[in-house]
């Protein structure tokens, strides 16, 4: 009994072992059929050639509908190494216009799968990029002599004009990780890079199409797969209208030629950008074709950092256009009202601490003070505010309070603007000053240099510009954007929806005036247009490293605003001897379409003037 109990548990763990082993067979088999694609796509690659169709790249327009950026064919030579036979090395070479030896550098870096993570003897590989339109019509003539070649068509961009290169941006070929990270791609594709360029790509690229040939057993294509049944076409990408004028654009680069720095444009009842310049700059038609890698090294290396988009990623010290929004802070505290005065001996003077300034009349209230752009006014307020510890408790909350209502505003974190790259600049907080000088060891006197835009605190020109737009609104802004429209898309509503700082709308009113006060008789007077109503703010920000930067911020029309501009060059001394000459001529260029007569020398001056102090490439 006990006998016939053994041999049945035995046959019942065989039986198990067989069911087990069966299971690990079947679920090996769905894997290699199923999940895993590897043997499917090499069993494909023996039966079928996939070709690509690359559709045609979305046009961008500017504001005005015109052609900025368009697409030139370009012509890659393309071969299927299985399917390549012993062919004329020196006919191919003198067709395509290389040597035999770069001939000979191409197959190996091809084959290399370090350098060619895609290679694969059964599918499309490429040789040469970038062939000319007489190189391409010589190869087509004579293809049938070099069996596995073909030739592949993609597009290039081309620029209608040598400006704007830090909004546009440019294309590249896709690294490994864009391939890893998007789906979409197969090694030589090309992406956007920088600009719009990048952050339109899912709408600029379109859909890429497929031909599909069938093989024989010996390899040799024998048609199309089923006629083309299964063939999908390139669907092209959607062209762009920008918000950008590409005249006013193009006028602006030209005043900061020689010069480093940024002038930022928006029309402040939409938000849009009118102009976005950032000097020095560059051809984007030198990242275009075969000489793409050269130019690109060359513009890395050169120290005057042209790659560099200053209008959004300059963290500069913002200076006396930092003062708008102290008075607005003041009044909306509660700390000043319109007829609040305080003095002004050449300079605030409290205990041992000195901040200078200019001479004007004293006691000085808030409008004229941003007239003359007084910094003891705002010195004074500052620390009536900061160390009022009946209202707030402690000078570290006080600040917390000063500091918000400034994040309100647009400083401190990136606006949102539909570009890459864009920078927060730096807003300090209470805890920044704790740490450095110790909790409740700090008082407005500790850092009294904040209230007049210097010290620690650091903006990026758009966000000056934006400040100048919400000015000119009399109290809300849109965020920035470069794009206006989308081809059969609606526009996201962060770029539709006014935003409303907390400041109350009423404080707004007389902190315009102030600024159009400036232009008829303050500091910024060279900004003053006989039919058109300015309104503006210089800044001269002071610069440990050099010379002063010289800035200025205005909009206009005073009741109609059309535009606002912020204008920032680095090393160029006061306010009043760059920034004011650079944002009126772009103000009186976009409302009026040329310069007056009257303001010709002026015009002169700025686009003959260098303020640049070093300059090159780095040595290796």
């Amino acid at each position: 009994m006990r006998k016939d109990y053994k041999l049945a548990k035995r046959k019942y763990v065989i039986g198990g072992f067989i069911v087990v082993i069966a299971l690990i067979y079947l679920l090996r088999l769905f894997n290699l059929q199923v999940i895993d694609t590897k043997y499917k796509d090499s069993a494909d690659s023996n039966a079928f050639l996939r070709k690509a169709i690359y559709p045609s790249r979305g046009i961008i327009y500017d504001r005005n509908g015109q052609l900025v950026v368009f697409n030139q064919s370009a012509y890659d030579v393309m071969l299927v190494p299985r399917d390549v036979e012993e062919f004329d090395t020196l006919d191919f070479c003198r067709t395509v216009s290389i040597t035999p030896e770069e001939l000979r550098k191409r197959f190996e870096e091809m084959r290399d799968k370090r350098l060619n993570p895609g290679y694969s003897s059964y599918s499309p590989q490429r040789l040469l990029s970038h062939l000319s339109p007489e190189n391409y019509g010589r190869l087509q003539e004579k293809l049938y002599r070099f069996p596995g070649f073909f030739v592949q068509k993609r597009i290039l961009r081309q620029y209608s004009r040598p400006v704007a290169a830090n909004v546009l941006g440019n294309i590249r070929e896709v690294s490994q990780k864009d391939i890893e990270n998007d789906d979409y791609y197969s090694p030589g594709d090309y992406t956007g890079d920088l600009g719009v360029e990048k952050s339109f790509e899912p709408f600029l690229r379109g859909r890429k199409g497929q031909e599909i040939f069938i093989r024989a057993a010996s390899g040799r294509i024998q048609g199309r797969y089923e006629d083309g049944a299964h063939d999908l076409p390139a669907v092209s990408g959607k062209n762009l209208k920008l918000s950008i004028d590409i005249d006013l654009q193009q006028y602006a680069e030209s005043l900061m030629v020689n010069k480093k720095g940024a002038v930022v444009a928006i029309e402040p009842s939409t938000g849009e950008i009118l102009c976005l310049v950032s000097s020095p700059t560059y051809d984007p038609n030198l990242l275009v074709g075969r000489e793409r890698g050269k130019n690109y090294a060359r513009l890395v290396n050169d120290l005057d950092r042209p790659l560099y988009d200053r209008a959004i990623m300059a963290g500069y010290p913002p200076g006396s256009t930092f003062k708008p929004t102290q008075g607005l802070i003041l009044l909306q505290e509660g700390i000043v009202g319109l007829g609040t005065a305080y003095p002004c001996y050449h300079g605030y003077i409290n205990g041992g601490l000195r901040v200078g300034c200019h001479g004007h009349a004293s006691p000085i209230a808030l409008k004229p003070a941003l007239q003359t752009s007084c910094n003891a006014y705002f010195c004074w307020g500052f620390k009536n505010m900061v160390d009022k510890r009946s209202k707030y408790g402690t000078s570290a909350k006080a600040f917390e309070v000063w500091k918000n209502h400034l994040v309100s505003m647009g400083y401190g974190y990136p606006l949102g603007i539909d570009l890459p790259g864009e920078k927060r600049g730096f807003l300090p907080n209470a805890k920044f000053y704790d740490k450095r000088y110790g909790e409740g060891h700090w008082s407005a006197n500790t850092i009294i240099s904040v209230s007049i835009g210097q010290g620690e605190v650091l903006a990026t020109p758009l966000q000056i510009a934006n400040l100048c737009a919400t000015v000119a609104n009399r109290g809300w802004f849109i965020t920035p954007h470069i794009v206006k429209e989308i081809e059969d898309t609606v526009i996201d509503s962060d770029y539709t929806t006014k935003r409303y700082p907390t400041i109350d709308r009423a404080h707004y009113i007389p902190v315009a005036e102030g600024m159009r006060m400036a232009v008829t008789g303050g500091t910024c007077r060279a900004a003053n247009l006989p039919d058109i109503e300015v309104a503006g703010k210089t800044g001269t920000a002071q610069n440990p490293h050099g010379r002063d930067h010289s800035a200025f911020m205005g909009f206009a029309p005073f009741d109609n605003p059309k535009i606002a501009v912020a204008v920032y060059v680095e090393n160029a001394g006061f306010g009043a001897t760059f920034g004011v000459p650079i944002g009126s001529l772009v103000i009186e260029k976009y409302l009026k379409g040329s310069i007056s007569s009257a303001r010709k020398g002026m015009e002169e001056r700025m686009l003959n003037s260098n303020t640049i102090q070093y300059s090159g490439t780095k040595k290796h």
